[in-house]
């Protein structure tokens, strides 16, 4: 009598494996169900993970285990340096908190998470650690790429959802789109609205607006020009005070 063999269920077309030689039929089975790539191996604790991971390494760890992440492309990159430069200047001359850009951990009840960018408020700095912020931001960000979709629309909106990050930004460049949600009074997100100049208002972030069409431009607009138009009097004073210390205006 030939031996038995235990399988998973059979994905779609299994009558067709079904068909196929025993040696064969059961490397493909194997290479069906086995966890993707991306997933490494061994399984640690979040303790492990942080002196496992270097400040160049591009992971997140999730439920014990480790989730490896593709390098950006191009216009990600350019799009998270852009942001990162008008948020963290704006954050600074209204004294609202911190900007922090990848890679740098968030970690929540069941992940520790690596957004492109997040933002903590002043009344919550105690929560920067020194190689990682130890509950959720206030504001998250994430640039889309074909290889992260799933996963940021997927089960981080769904952990910062869960964790009361109050804001949560979703940029796609390949589609040009940008989608910006913020929690209700139920604790789920909600899709805010774009004006219909094209301008989103933060929430989290007191006072800054962003016009999305700034996003896709070929050529990003200069940091200084776009601080003049949303940081308004504020900037303009920044920007005096920054020229006079450097010798380029003189002292009223």
């Amino acid at each position: 009598m030939s031996a038995t063999h235990s399988h998973p269920p059979l994905p779609a077309g299994g009558e067709v494996i079904l068909r196929m030689p025993v040696e064969l039929r059961e490397r493909l089975l194997e290479l069906l169900t086995a966890e993707p790539d991306y997933v490494f191996k061994t399984r640690m604790t979040f303790e492990e993970f942080l002196e496992w991971a270097d400040e160049d390494t591009l992971a997140e760890w999730v439920d014990g285990a480790v989730i490896l992440l593709s390098p950006a492309g191009d216009k990600h990159q350019d799009i998270v340096d852009f942001l990162v430069s008008v948020l963290r200047v704006f954050v600074q001359v209204n004294h609202l908190g911190v900007i922090r850009s990848a890679p740098f951990q968030m970690r929540l009840a069941r992940s520790s998470r690596e957004p492109d960018l997040l933002f903590v408020a002043e009344e919550h700095h105690g929560r920067i650690q020194q190689t990682y912020l130890d509950g959720p931001a206030d504001l998250a960000v994430e640039i889309l790429s074909p290889e992260s979709v799933g996963r940021d629309r997927g089960e981080k909106f769904y952990e910062y959802e869960e964790a009361g990050i109050p804001e949560y930004w979703l940029i796609d460049p390949e589609t040009q789109r940008a989608e910006f949600y913020q929690l209700d009074t139920a604790g789920r997100y909600q899709l805010a609205p774009v004006d219909t100049d094209g301008v989103y208002a933060s929430r989290a972030l007191p006072g800054f607006w962003l016009r999305v069409a700034w996003l896709w431009q070929d050529d990003l607009p200069p940091v200084d020009e776009v601080l003049l138009e949303v940081g308004g009097e504020a900037y303009a004073r920044h920007l005096i005070e920054r020229l006079r210390r450097h010798g380029f205006l003189p002292e009223s």
